[in-house]
């Protein structure tokens, strides 16, 4: 996934952790978004954007429409429908059909690994595998691309991948088997700087620690933090998002991803 590329409807806690590299000194914690967030539209305004940071369309078929974002119960539904007659996207100097109208949050806080400190991204999932759809839990920077941090990012191939960009050539990448679709899976990111400038990125599976990557000139960047299901340019599926302050779900006819709970604790240095 590339930017100007998304966010995650989520709950997100960050708990302040005051530290350096070589030692542990203190510890707190903050509220960043509350479990409340998605209880009522004014609670969503105060935390969340609707479409992409940059505008409504990216590098896939679907355009995001604030239309296709609603809110009910504590539950957020982003409903993707087939249309016609949308003015084409532009990216990377091509001209993209528009077949889909969908949906994205993000969110309006950004986050940023600073010297001796870093975040833990964590949540439950259940996530959809089947063809055509693309859901994906990721960060990326604020003034440009990269860095990106996909924590989890779903393509339709029956497995879930971790990836770590430094450069469109340079990228680490881990596909793993993604079990049991209709069950929920635990996943969590340590993203911890290394050496004032570079950081190491740890992704975790049900606990399991799948696999450690390093992004090149991370530190002191400002990310974006979104979750957005997408349809690919040729592959076409209707997707339906549904995130509770304790469950988060995408859709489709056949298959879901979901989402019960999203962390964000953060190491700060002094």
């Amino acid at each position: 996934m590339r930017p100007p590329s998304p966010s995650l409807a989520a709950l997100l806690l960050l708990a302040s952790s005051l530290s350096t590299p070589d030692c542990f000194l203190a510890s707190a914690k903050h509220i960043m978004i509350p479990a409340t967030s998605f209880d009522s539209q004014a609670n969503f305004d105060t935390d969340w954007s609707y479409n992409y940071p940059w505008g409504t369309d990216h590098n896939g078929a679907a355009r995001m429409a604030r239309g296709q974002v609603s809110l009910s119960g504590g539950t957020l539904t982003i409903t993707a429908k087939k249309v016609s007659g949308e003015r084409a996207a532009s990216h990377g100097g091509k001209q993209i059909p528009i077949k889909y109208l969908s949906g994205a949050i993000h969110a309006k806080e950004h986050f940023n690994v600073s010297r001796g400190g870093g975040y833990d991204f964590s949540g439950e999932f259940r996530a959809t595998t089947g063809r055509g759809t693309w859901p994906a839990f990721w960060v990326t920077g604020v003034p440009g691309w990269p860095p990106e941090i996909d924590m989890a990012e779903w393509k339709g191939s029956g497995k879930v991948s971790f990836n770590t960009f430094n450069t469109s050539s340079q990228v680490r990448a881990r596909d793993v088997n993604y079990p049991n679709p209709g069950d929920f899976h635990k996943f969590r990111c340590e993203v911890r700087d290394k050496n004032g400038k570079d950081v190491s990125v740890k992704f975790f599976m049900d606990e399991q620690l799948i696999e450690t990557q390093f992004g090149r000139g991370y530190v002191g960047v400002l990310m974006y933090l979104w979750k957005v299901p997408r349809v690919p340019r040729d592959q076409m599926r209707i997707h339906c998002i549904r995130l509770a302050r304790s469950k988060f779900g995408v859709t489709t006819q056949a298959h879901s991803v979901g989402f019960r709970w999203c962390g964000i604790s953060h190491q700060a240095p002094v």
